[in-house]
């Protein structure tokens, strides 16, 4: 049966459509077109795509079975997100091999929520460790680091089925640049994170392959005025991507505008870093196979941060309260930008065709809502 949408305006990759009417028919869209002047306040958006979330609702990537990871995706949907890419952390090789695998079930395998309420869809995998530096670690266990190797990361695409389609890593480790290669050349995206890089290595690196930075300036070496490092020489590329953690504890909001400012619109991604703690009160919860306490939403693992609880609905709204950038600019940081990056740009593009998943935010920019494939989600 064939519906329409309409609204004051819809925000597409590349503009906004004002009074747009949307038909849609099998949760597809049929057609965009321009439409009459109306009454809505409404704007519609890109729905979001979160490329580094570890779990919530008590359930963590590294363990969840089947049920667990599609009520994460019901609660990412609840959230804005339709797609995403559950993320790992380093632990023992047989605890992430038996993840892996179980990930790449709920790929290829997709399960409705037992509400038949919709869910947001696992992509690919986000393979954060085991090749970090002892030295920027963060919560990642020290013992489980494990030195670049083609040997190992092909052991794990093979526990995988595939599936890994984002690798974090520190570039400047040994055979770091022959891995960034091998992985590239396969189509995997690796984004440089969790090191002590200089500019030199940061440089050999994106020529190697490497397309983006993990959680910008979080478990990296510090600017300096004498040896950016990764995150000067991040900043100052304007062809690489960098993801930010938006909650107001990771990064200052000052360095978010300075982020924003020099990544601009086009290179900057909205990430929630979110772990089995997101959406459910304070308490202690695990991130793969250590402990995370979590009070007034400050995830600590001892002293260090450990994720967050951050939600990408909330992540847009506080870009736009700390930098006062536009509401079409915050969400494309959360859409299209991630999509572009991993080299899915369809799945934030509107055309006939595609899904009809869309956010809905109300004339003070508040998200009140949204709708995947057509539907209403509640």
């Amino acid at each position: 049966m064939l519906k329409t949408l309409t609204a004051r305006r819809l925000v597409t990759d590349t503009g906004e459509i004002e009074y747009p009417v949307v038909s849609v028919e099998g949760g597809n869209i049929v057609r965009i077109e321009a439409g009459p002047a109306n009454d809505s306040t409404d704007t519609l958006t890109a729905a979001f795509f979160d490329i580094h979330v570890h779990g919530a609702r008590s359930f963590d990537f590294m363990a969840a079975d089947p049920t667990g990871i599609t009520e994460v995706g019901r609660f990412l949907a609840s959230r804005g997100v339709a797609h995403f890419l559950p993320t790992t952390v380093t632990a023992p090789l047989d605890l992430t091999l038996k993840a892996l695998d179980r990930l790449a079930d709920a790929i290829e395998h997709p399960r409705k929520h037992a509400s038949g309420a919709p869910v947001a869809v696992p992509l690919g995998i986000h393979l954060e460790g085991p090749f970090v530096s002892h030295g920027k670690r963060g919560v990642h266990p020290d013992v489980s680091i494990r030195e670049p190797s083609v040997e190992l990361f092909d052991r794990l695409q093979q526990a995988a089925r595939g599936h890994i389609r984002l690798m974090t890593m520190a570039p400047e480790l040994p055979h770091a640049l022959e891995l960034i290669e091998h992985v590239t050349a396969a189509g995997v995206r690796v984004t440089m994170g969790h090191s002590t890089a200089t500019s030199a290595e940061t440089l050999a690196a994106i020529a190697a392959g490497a397309t983006s930075s993990t959680h910008l300036f979080n478990a990296m070496r510090p600017l300096d005025h004498r040896e950016p490092g990764i995150a000067g020489t991040i900043l100052d590329r304007e062809d690489v991507y960098a993801e930010a953690i938006c909650d107001g504890v990771h990064v200052h909001p000052a360095i978010i505008r300075l982020w924003l400012k020099m990544k601009g619109e086009e290179r900057s991604i909205l990430v929630t870093d979110g772990m089995s703690a997101t959406g459910v009160p304070d308490g202690t919860y695990m991130l793969g196979d250590f402990e995370v306490v979590v009070k007034d939403g400050v995830c600590l693992s001892g002293t260090t941060l450990a994720g967050s609880v951050l939600t990408m609905d909330r992540a847009v709204a506080n870009v736009r309260r700390f930098t006062g950038t536009s509401l079409s600019a915050a969400v494309r940081l959360a859409s299209r930008n991630p999509a572009r990056m991993m080299g899915m740009p369809h799945l934030t593009q509107m055309a006939p065709g595609t899904p009809a998943n869309f956010n809905v935010f109300d004339e003070a920019g508040d998200r009140t809502g949204s709708i995947f494939y057509g539907r209403l989600v509640e």
